[in-house]
């Protein structure tokens, strides 16, 4: 049943065709076209569109119908078309014509923006306090192993002494950084498109200042054509902060299955945390980053897919634009799933100790004894030399120790407090408290 349908209705395998995996991910907005039909209802009372009697029985209905969706009673009945119908259904079933009355002034189109919108910046702000729990927790494995040495590498070569402080520190700041691109999709989502209809406004007069002051909004989109062509570019942005912090994660797992590996064994985690061989009883393999390493590499892609899904589409609404959502949610579902499992598994990890106390690991002090030749008086460049000649004739054995790395963010100096302001100020700046009271208003 669709509530535009007239005479005559589609054929099965078209309807089957284009509404997709719709029906999964309605489940997911639910909540929120319930919050946005109350505001609308709110806006619509205000500007003498519906009777203070509606108004209050639309409202009514519509926080029994949020509540039964927060206890898992909500469900789309077979033949309804969609979530938004579902909703407009059971309050016609519940209190009559009056359910009837809701979706004036308003389209399906700007309905849906809406939910989206709405259910994007509930998404962003779990993946920040999922980023936020990895973030504090890999600021104190960096304080806790702040002296235990390590080699550090380019080119996947033993390069400079490194330190597991300086490893796991590295992680956190990335991820302050990540919130930079999060705050931008944030901002994106944060803008009201209600009231734009199909796209092309209303002659209903409406208060679209009202409607984004009760639903929390930062702004509204201003502009009616742009603001249902903010449809995909939300996703997209989303898409990169998705990525951005996807490639954190991924080259952190990439560094844990090296830094396993037997040849290395410079961490371990215990044995119910690795998985085993069929055949092979010595093997501890770290299938769980493994994992992350994939999962983060297909979330890397979104955004090349979304872009690929906008291509060619002019302003206005289009169908295409559906299948935003099977690239964009499951992202969003697996990027909170790798951050928790992170956590999850740094909880556990064991750092080995005094690993370039080996002397296979001596050059990697070549540079420390370079710069100590130089600040006793000789030229870089001669004691670059010197101790190139030293490593070559086997005659080079340094002090295996780091004492004098003093400037910001080296080995001796963390910038552990600096590195949590940073993070502290990005979290600050997406004011999910406002948000908070503009929903508890509207369920009061």
């Amino acid at each position: 049943m669709k509530l535009w349908q007239k005479e005559t209705g589609n054929k099965k395998e078209v309807e089957n065709f284009t509404i997709g995996r719709d029906p999964e991910f309605d489940i997911i907005l639910a909540p929120f076209d319930v919050l946005g039909s109350m505001a609308h209802a709110h806006m619509l009372a205000k500007m003498g569109l519906l009777t203070k009697e509606d108004n209050e029985t639309l409202q009514k209905g519509l926080k029994e119908i949020y509540f039964e969706i927060e206890k898992g009673q909500f469900q789309i009945a077979p033949g309804v078309e969609d979530v938004h119908s579902q909703v407009e259904f059971l309050l016609t079933e519940r209190y009559g014509e009056v359910g009837k009355k809701l979706h004036s002034g308003r389209s399906r189109n700007d309905q849906v923006l809406v939910d989206l919108k709405l259910y994007y910046r509930a998404a962003i702000r779990e993946l920040v306090e999922e980023a936020s729990t990895l973030f504090q927790l890999l600021l104190e494995l960096s304080e806790k192993h702040k002296k235990d040495l390590m080699p550090g590498y380019t080119h996947t070569q033993l390069a400079m002494p490194s330190s597991f402080g300086l490893w796991f520190g590295s992680f956190a700041e990335s991820i302050s950084e990540d919130m930079g691109l999060l705050q931008a999709a944030f901002d994106l989502a944060n803008k009201n498109p209600l009231g734009s209809a199909a796209g092309y406004g209303s002659s209903f007069p409406l208060d679209r200042t009202y409607t984004t002051e009760l639903l929390g909004f930062a702004d509204l989109h201003h502009n009616v054509i742009n603001a249902q062509n903010s449809r995909g570019k939300a996703e997209r942005t989303i898409a990169f902060a998705l990525a951005g912090m996807a490639g954190t994660l991924n080259k952190l797992a990439s560094d844990v299955c090296l830094f396993m590996n037997q040849h290395f064994g410079f961490i371990s985690f215990p044995d119910d945390l690795t998985t085993g061989s069929s055949i092979m009883p010595h093997k501890k393999n770290p299938d769980v980053f493994e994992l992350m390493r994939a999962k983060t590499n297909q979330i890397q892609s979104v955004p090349n897919s979304i872009s690929l899904i906008l291509t060619n589409t002019t302003t206005g609404y289009h169908r295409d634009l559906q299948l935003l959502k099977e690239e964009i949610f499951p992202a969003i579902e697996t990027m909170k799933d790798c951050l928790s499992m992170c956590t999850f598994m740094l909880k556990s990890i064991k750092v080995k100790k005094d690993i370039l106390q080996d002397s296979f690991f001596k050059h990697v002090f070549s540079v420390e004894v370079v710069n100590e030749l130089v600040l006793k008086g000789l030229p870089f460049r001669d004691a670059y030399k010197k101790v190139g000649l030293d490593i070559e004739s086997d005659n080079f054995a340094p002090d295996q120790s780091v004492i004098n790395h003093t400037h910001e963010g080296s080995i001796g100096n963390l910038c552990l407090a600096e590195i949590q302001e940073k993070m502290e100020k990005a979290v600050i700046g997406f004011n999910f408290d406002k948000i908070d009271g503009a929903f508890s208003a509207l369920l009061r």
